[in-house]
């Protein structure tokens, strides 16, 4: 009992200690089922995660390669268009070519039969033509024989002619020496030379003439201003010149300015590229001297400088400088430069009050904006003009719209003729045919110049505010040597005139006033003096607008009362 007590002890010991050992056991690898869990969980979320990111870039580029798929075949599809497109064209070329040779075809066949036809009458005709000439040269023989028959008579009655003409020549040396036989016993008796005698004979008919040419004059001049209507326009647009508005001088150089002179050599740029590269994208010479923090610009073309003068502006203010953004800014300022021209066309347009302009003759508007004359603005010359045409048109009862349509596009020629041959006018009117102008726009530019030689009224009325807008004061700017030496040679011209004491150049040249000796100049004579010299003044001189000469003859009488 004791040994199987025992035996039951240990075996009891032994159980418990393997079910002890197996719970334990059954613990740890509990415990490391889940640590192995957690980890394959982990590594699941992180490999899911990897997946999901994977696989929206694959979505992404799955997109993108439908997109260039979609866009291969919307080209394909252009390309398929174009070509069968360009097959249709072919198609109707050839069909065109296939129609214009059957055409030339049965031309060239009915010509073939035309000149068979007139093969056949050429021949008959020529037969016939064969026999006339036979009649013809019989004719002429039995006329030949005639002429020569003639011949001889004529023959005999030439020389009989030229015995009698003998004679007569001798008689006419006979006659002759006593003429002047006579001629010199006359001159004996007068005792004068022949020069002598035809001088004062000339002299004698010119005092007798010159005081029936004055009253002549004064005549005619009378009858001209009994045209009371011509006189009262004439007033007016003596009225009208002394009005004084506003004008712009463009001279030929731009100053542009610079924030410091480190941006000259940033404008020169590495070897000169930067200024070359202005220079011929603009035609604007860029002259980089000494003048502190300003450059300048040079052209006669002032729509170029002001391009060059905006590229510029914007390239100092935005600093980066080199060829590719020079060439940028150029393209940007000539687009601008179009737009404001075409502004500025449409604005002188309205206040002009002309409608219905086309598109390219507003821009051709606009350009004058850059053009001066004289140093007058063409365009607000032009406007001025049309205003002044519109006014004697309404005065006169005919068409106020046309008349400032002629007058606004009368310096037209002047927006291109710097690019192209030919004078203003004659671009002018190749221009106002191009866009369809009225004939009396044509006929107004045609002849602005020489209004007695145009075909309407409206010429003529363009002429004269032509005149009064250009030699109004203050409407040209000249230089100042120029200036005294026009008023120089004004006064040179009239003192050379005989009989003359003295000569003033008056109203900035526009008027020369000749005060002369009234003991040598009578007043018959002073009216002809003023139409010498101004016939002088027209031949040897330029000048803009007119000059009026006027003559001064005064006679005083003095009395002393003792």
């Amino acid at each position: 009992m004791t040994i199987l007590f025992v035996i039951l002890a240990l075996l009891g010991g032994v159980t418990g200690g393997f079910f002890t050992g197996h719970t334990r056991g059954r613990r740890e690898q509990r415990a490391h089922d889940d640590l192995l869990e957690r980890e394959a969980r982990a590594e699941a979320e992180r490999v899911l995660t990897q997946a999901e990111a994977e696989a929206r870039q694959l979505r992404s580029q799955a997109e993108q390669t439908r997109l260039d798929a979609a866009r291969r075949l919307q080209d394909a599809e252009d390309r398929e268009r174009q070509a069968a497109a360009s097959v249709d064209t072919g198609r109707e070329e050839l069909q065109t070519l296939r129609a214009q040779v059957e055409a030339e075809r049965s031309r060239a066949l009915a010509e073939a039969a035309r000149e068979r036809e007139t093969l056949g009458l050429d021949r008959q005709e020529t037969r016939r033509e064969r026999d006339e000439l036979k009649r013809e040269i019989e004719r002429l023989n039995r006329r030949a024989e005639q002429l020569d028959a003639r011949g001889e008579r004529l023959d005999a009655l030439e020389e009989r002619l030229e015995a009698q003409l003998r004679a007569l020549a001798g008689q006419e040396a006979e006659l002759g020496e006593r003429a002047r036989q006579i001629d010199l016993k006359l001159y004996e008796v007068a005792g004068l030379s022949p020069e002598a005698a035809r001088e004062q004979i000339l002299g004698q008919l010119d005092a007798e003439l010159e005081e029936e040419k004055a009253i002549r004059v004064k005549a005619m001049e009378s009858r001209a201003s009994a045209e009371a209507k011509r006189t009262a326009r004439s007033l007016i647009a003596q009225a009208i010149q002394r009005s004084a508005s506003e004008t712009s001088a463009q001279l030929s150089v731009s100053v542009v300015p610079i924030p410091n002179d480190a941006m000259k050599g940033r404008l020169i740029g590495r070897e000169g590229r930067n200024i070359r590269a202005f220079e011929a994208l603009t035609g604007v010479d860029l002259i980089i001297d000494d003048t502190p923090e300003a450059v300048i610009l040079s052209s006669f073309n002032p729509v170029r400088r002001e391009v060059a003068r905006h590229v510029l502006e914007a390239l100092v203010a935005d600093g980066r400088i080199h060829p590719t953004r020079i060439e940028e800014m150029v393209t940007r300022a000539q687009d601008e430069m179009k737009t404001f021209m075409h502004a500025q066309g449409e604005e002188a347009a309205i206040e002009a009050g002309v409608v219905g302009l086309k598109p390219g003759l507003v821009q051709l508007l606009g350009r004058m904006y850059f053009r001066t004359s004289y140093g007058q603005n063409v365009l607000k010359h032009s406007v001025q003009v049309a205003h002044l045409t519109g006014i004697m048109a309404d005065e006169l009862g005919l068409d106020a719209g046309l008349a400032r349509r002629a007058g606004l596009m009368h310096d037209v020629g002047k927006s291109i003729d710097r690019e192209i041959e030919g004078t203003h006018v004659e671009i002018g009117i190749n221009l106002a045919k191009r866009f369809g102008e009225p004939a009396e726009v044509i006929d107004a530019i045609a002849h602005h110049h020489d209004p007695e030689n145009g075909e309407t009224l409206y010429s003529v009325l363009v002429a004269a505010a032509d005149a009064i807008s250009a030699a109004r004061p203050g409407a040209r700017r000249e230089e100042l040597e120029a200036y005294v030496r026009r008023l120089e040679q004004l006064e040179q011209i009239a003192v050379a005139f005989p009989g003359v004491q003295q000569a003033y150049a008056i109203q900035a040249g526009r008027e020369v006033r000749v005060i002369v000796q009234p003991e040598q100049v009578t007043d018959a004579g002073a009216t002809l003096l003023a139409r010498e010299i101004a016939g002088r003044v027209e031949q040897d001189m330029e000048y803009p607008g007119q000059v009026q000469v006027t003559v001064i003859r005064e006679s005083r009488a003095t009395g002393l009362a003792r």
